[in-house]
């Protein structure tokens, strides 16, 4: 795994991987299935599920066992903000680790890629930011290891460098 320092925020903008849940962005699972990504991540992930009337896409409310906290969440449409999809690899984390001068389609697919994305507890996703795994780990210790294979997985297949302390965060995280 290559390292290398962040590099600037300048120009990062989440448009700039596509708009929010696309279904169109080639190369990844599920794509062009008729749902959007946020909706083929909560029903892969999520548990009793149920669908809005008439759609086999939409889900308006599951059961998660949240990875991040090892609590479950009884979650509803109406509250949508109580589970959000966590870029594991933050998009301006790869921003500032080479994917401003990837094209266009290639941030896409990171973006929507399922390997890179995971619904978890919203408050808890949103306490992590943009941060690699240096400033910030889930807080069930029992699942660090897999999340940290799970960021290395997503910069290894997107061939993009990771901070010298996040590689050592992520060693750390499965007893190497």
């Amino acid at each position: 795994m290559s390292t290398r320092g962040r590099g600037p925020k300048t120009g990062y903008d989440r448009d700039e991987f596509g708009y929010a849940w696309m279904d169109t962005a080639d190369g990844v699972p599920l794509a062009r299935n008729g749902c959007d990504t946020r909706n083929d991540l909560l029903a892969r992930d999520g548990e009793d599920l149920e669908y809005r009337s008439g759609s086999d896409c939409v889900v308006v409310a599951m059961t998660l066992d949240d990875p991040y906290t090892g609590t479950t969440v009884e979650w509803r449409k109406q509250k949508a903000a109580a589970v959000q999809i966590d870029h594991v690899v933050p998009l301006s984390y790869g921003w500032q680790m080479g994917a401003s001068r990837w094209s266009e389609d290639r941030r896409e697919q990171l973006a929507n890629d399922p390997l890179n994305l995971m619904p978890v507890d919203g408050p808890t996703n949103g306490s992590k930011s943009d941060s690699g795994p240096a400033s910030w780990l889930p807080p069930n210790k029992q699942i660090r290891c897999s999340y940290a294979v799970r960021f290395a997985q997503v910069t290894l297949k997107y061939e993009m460098p990771v901070t010298a302390a996040d590689r050592d965060a992520m060693l750390a995280q499965c007893g190497a």
